[in-house]
């Protein structure tokens, strides 16, 4: 049997070195150490042996398995390594041409649009003020005249939060509510404007999404008429807009304010003279506007009859759009670089 370990243990290092891949390399150490393997069935042999001749042959056998599985873990890592080294090579990444002063990134369009809306409207005397997005009904809708079962809360599609009792707690559907939040903590004169994230359950297609930025501004002051709320939107328009664009106001329904207008601009595209973009008005919805009603100078501790002020809001992302020719919203949200870098900031 010694004879027979010696010739396992001589020709065990030639085939262990021959097994060039994992899957050779465990057929060989099956073929030596297995449950069928040659130096197993030979230990199973032992027991047939006399005493001295059992120690002996266990010694040398031992002493065999020990070099074999030593000799199979060295080349197993051997050939994990080589395995890695190809892996490596194969999903190498050439660099080389990796500028060495990387590219600066730049400001998002709707973030640009809103550095400037805020820088036209500091420049015109007004403050800026901020609020949460997660508001209670009574900042989002109550205070600002839209109670529970009003018909004009069909004009939201609103986000409910699962907090306190049910349809209390919600994701504000436009900025309104930090005009009460600004009218309940600081006392008049008022010049804010109001930008922000907000929240409707819209389906995303070319003019809507569920998650978009409005910017409201709000007066409140001694003595503040209409002809103050159109003077303002029209010295606004010039100066975004340039000075061949102007402003007009259309009688429309908000609940917040009355009288209540549409804000439209001339076509920044035509500059009025009719295209398909403004469908050959001349004109393009901007947003909302009016007087801010009664109730809601109530309902935040204002007299009415000695307080008067003006609202007005609109969408930034659709302003942004409209100033630089874009035809879908979808396009600020999809993260293509292709895209982004045609608006540097």
């Amino acid at each position: 049997m010694i004879d027979e370990i010696a010739a396992i243990s001589d020709d065990a290092p030639a085939r262990i070195a021959d097994a060039t891949t994992l899957a050779e390399l465990r057929a060989v150490e099956a073929e030596l150490t297995g449950r069928k393997g040659s130096l197993t069935l030979l230990k199973r042999g032992l027991g047939a042996l006399g005493a001295d001749d059992r120690r002996a042959a266990g010694a040398a056998l031992n002493a065999a398995i020990g070099t074999v599985e030593a000799a199979i873990a060295a080349r197993r890592d051997a050939l994990e390594r080589a395995d890695l080294a190809d892996v490596v090579a194969r999903e190498r990444l050439d660099l080389g041409e990796v500028p060495t002063t990387p590219r600066r990134g730049t400001v998002h369009l709707v973030t640009q649009t809103w550095d400037r809306l805020v820088d036209v409207f500091v420049g015109m005397g007004f403050v800026v003020a901020e609020g949460p997005e997660v508001e209670t009904d009574w900042y989002n809708f109550e205070a600002l005249n839209i109670p529970s079962g009003h018909p004009a809360r069909g004009m939201w599609d609103t986000f409910y939060v699962d907090l306190g009792e049910p349809e209390t707690v919600l994701l504000r559907t436009h900025t309104s509510p930090v005009q009460i939040r600004v009218m309940t903590d600081q006392a008049p004169p008022i010049y804010a404007v109001m930008p922000g994230r907000v929240y409707r359950r819209d389906t995303a297609d070319a003019s809507h999404m569920p998650v978009f930025h409005q910017i409201e501004g709000l007066v409140v002051d001694r003595g503040i008429s209409f002809a103050d709320l159109a003077g303002t939107l029209e010295a606004f328009t010039s100066a975004y807009f340039g000075g061949s664009i102007h402003s007009r106001l259309r009688p429309s329904y908000f609940p917040f304010t009355e009288p209540s207008a549409e804000y439209d601009i001339n076509c920044v595209f035509c500059e009025g003279t009719g295209c398909r973009t403004c469908q050959h008005t001349g004109w393009l919805e901007l947003g909302g506007c009016g007087m801010v009603h009664p109730t809601v100078l109530r309902n935040v501790g204002l007299d009415p009859e000695e307080w008067s002020g003006f609202a007005f809001g609109f969408g930034l992302d659709r302003l942004a759009l409209m100033r630089h020719g874009v035809d879908d919203i979808r396009e600020l949200y999809t993260g293509d670089v292709r895209f982004l870098e045609q608006f540097p900031s």
